[in-house]
């Protein structure tokens, strides 16, 4: 088994062969999972898979060796050098098919200013991916404004999740998230700060609330590539308490981090 080269790869019987960065045939994207890889560790990858093939398994007519396709993904990420790579599952003329690319990771940020999404183009928000293209436009609608990230809002005008990111925030010691009714993508980053939060005796809250109603709050901005962001403003919205306890999320964070296994039975790729 060696590395993969940097690029897309399309899965096949004999595995994943490289078809460079563009398909002339790719069609719609259906599910996606993305994570980050510094030398080989990852957070959270087990989660990641298991999201994954989930979501490939609800759609008729994919493919039944997603597992294998998965397993092979991983095991040819080079465990040297900052990735971040990407899992997907395409439409193409002659149906649906598995793709994987190993991109570079992009530039990250430890802070990120808010800004509340005019709409909500979400048609599957339980899904990563059939949808990344219109929040992808809701980022770049709030870019003109000074703000990283869009915030979706329900019709109620309820805070449910940011266009590329999960939300926490701190209410007094409890830390919170969107209430469970409010239909969201289950982010692996937010379940694994969560879940070291509890570990360590943390309260965890759940609310329905306005953009307003995070005023005095310290809140958090989660998502595989960039960890744990603090938010320092909300364009036309709160006044936001400083993140000054974004130290303790990186920790948990952190304490998740793995080696990145192989395919089960194989080698592990640089030693």
């Amino acid at each position: 088994m060696t590395a993969a080269a940097e690029g897309l790869h399309a899965w096949t019987a004999e595995g994943w062969r490289v078809i460079d960065w563009c398909d002339p045939h790719e069609g719609p994207l259906v599910v996606a999972d993305s994570w980050r890889v510094r030398d080989g560790r990852v957070r959270g990858i087990e989660r990641h898979r298991e999201r994954f093939l989930r979501s490939v398994a609800a759609v008729d007519g994919a493919p039944r060796d997603a597992e294998a396709a998965v397993d092979a993904a991983l095991a040819a990420i080079p465990r040297a050098g900052d990735w971040f790579p990407r899992l997907e599952l395409r439409g193409r003329a002659d149906g649906l098919a598995l793709g994987f690319r190993l991109r570079p990771t992009p530039p990250t940020s430890a802070t990120a200013v808010l800004a509340t999404a005019a709409t909500d183009p979400r048609t599957e928000p339980l899904v990563k991916g059939p949808d990344l293209a219109a929040l992808q436009r809701l980022r770049v609608a709030v870019q003109p404004l000074g703000a990283d990230e869009a915030v979706i809002v329900d019709a109620q005008g309820h805070v449910v999740e940011g266009a590329y990111s999960a939300l926490l925030w701190w209410r007094g010691a409890t830390l919170v998230q969107p209430d469970a009714a409010l239909a969201r993508i289950p982010s692996v980053t937010a379940s694994l700060v969560l879940d070291a939060a509890r570990a360590e005796g943390v309260t965890i809250g759940a609310e329905q609330i306005t953009p307003a109603e995070l005023a005095g709050c310290e809140v958090w901005v989660l998502s595989a590539l960039h960890g744990v962001r603090g938010a320092t403003a909300w364009v036309g919205g709160p006044e936001l308490a400083p993140p000054v306890r974004l130290d303790r999320a990186r920790r948990w964070l952190a304490a998740a981090e793995s080696a990145l296994y192989p395919v089960r039975g194989t080698p592990l790729l640089g030693g």
